[in-house]
């Protein structure tokens, strides 16, 4: 079990850190995201984020284009999705995150782009490495986002399922086993004609930390490869219960102006399914930072089947 501890380079970092759970997670003050950060700063709150996974920020005042700017001190940004086409023209890298447009957009009621736990487009050969989050209107109730750390979780397999899984490839699908989106939708016909499918290692390192991560997630993790499809569910199932152990978990209450910055490569999250049937109004823009090809314990690089690599700039 990967457990948070505060290193002494991170009490003398020119912000607060405050864990936030026992195993991911933790609450940053003292920074205004807005301002331009020094380079002594922005690498401190770097090291922050791989090692507590999902980093939280309150009372934050940022536009458009102050969030990309503090985007970019993770790495290249890319475009907002690679099905997204309302991205405004000035700022084609912000995503919205609206639970008005769902319906519209995917035939059916909902809050976010899916209510399982998932990382963000594994169906991409390079994942996004960081995703940064911000809340422009958020409900006076409900619409909590929850994150679980994946090398928690894998640290939590016994170590002949260890062995097993640290050999095993998945393919991610966008849309999954069990896609949100309405086939005859326009999003849903979308996907059918450029469809995103990768064969990534079941158990991937993570490029900076070194830490073995058990990459599945229910969002997109289609199958086991090389297992009949009742085994590789049975195999997933159990690995699904394994990366959504509460234990493993952080959760996060929204309000306006607030910010979530995490690790894509060591983290899944939750979004909110408890505000589908209420009429509010909840909007949240995204930015995403380009992720390398992740690569097995055994050096094996991720294969795309159907899609290109999503770079940034």
């Amino acid at each position: 079990m990967t457990i948070i501890d505060t290193p002494d380079d991170v009490r003398t970092a020119p912000f607060d850190v405050h864990p936030a759970a026992g195993n991911i997670g933790a609450y940053i003050d003292g920074l205004d995201l807005a301002a331009p950060l020094e380079d002594a700063t922005a690498q401190a709150l770097v090291d922050t984020l791989h090692r507590n996974k999902v980093l939280f920020f309150r009372d934050q005042r940022l536009g458009h284009a102050e969030h990309i700017a503090f985007s970019r001190i993770f790495g290249r940004v890319t475009a907002s999705h690679p099905y997204d086409d309302d991205a405004p023209t000035e700022f084609p890298e912000i995503l919205k995150v609206d639970n008005r447009d769902y319906e519209r957009k995917f035939g059916v009621k909902a809050a976010s782009y899916t209510n399982e736990w998932h990382t963000d487009v594994t169906a991409l050969v390079n994942p996004p490495a960081v995703t940064i989050l911000r809340a422009d209107t958020a409900p006076d109730r409900g619409g909590d986002t929850s994150w679980t750390n994946l090398a928690a979780a894998y640290a939590g397999l016994p170590k002949s399922l260890q062995d097993l899984v640290d050999g095993l490839r998945a393919e991610h699908r966008f849309g999954g086993r069990y896609p949100i989106f309405a086939a005859d939708s326009s999003y849903g016909q979308k996907v059918q004609k450029t469809p995103l499918i990768t064969d990534h290692p079941v158990v991937r390192v993570h490029p900076v930390t070194g830490e073995k991560l058990l990459f599945v997630q229910p969002g997109f993790t289609s199958r086991i490869v090389g297992y009949s499809r009742k085994q590789s569910d049975a195999l997933l199932d159990l690995l699904f219960e394994e990366v959504t152990n509460p234990a493993y978990t952080v959760r996060f209450r929204w309000r306006n102006g607030s910010v979530a910055v995490w690790d894509n490569r060591a983290t899944a999250h939750l979004a909110p399914g408890d505000i589908n049937h209420l009429d509010i109004h909840r909007t949240l823009y995204r930015t995403t930072v380009e992720g390398d090809i992740p690569v097995g314990p055994d050096g094996s690089p991720s294969v795309s089947i159907s899609g290109d690599q999503f770079v940034g700039s």
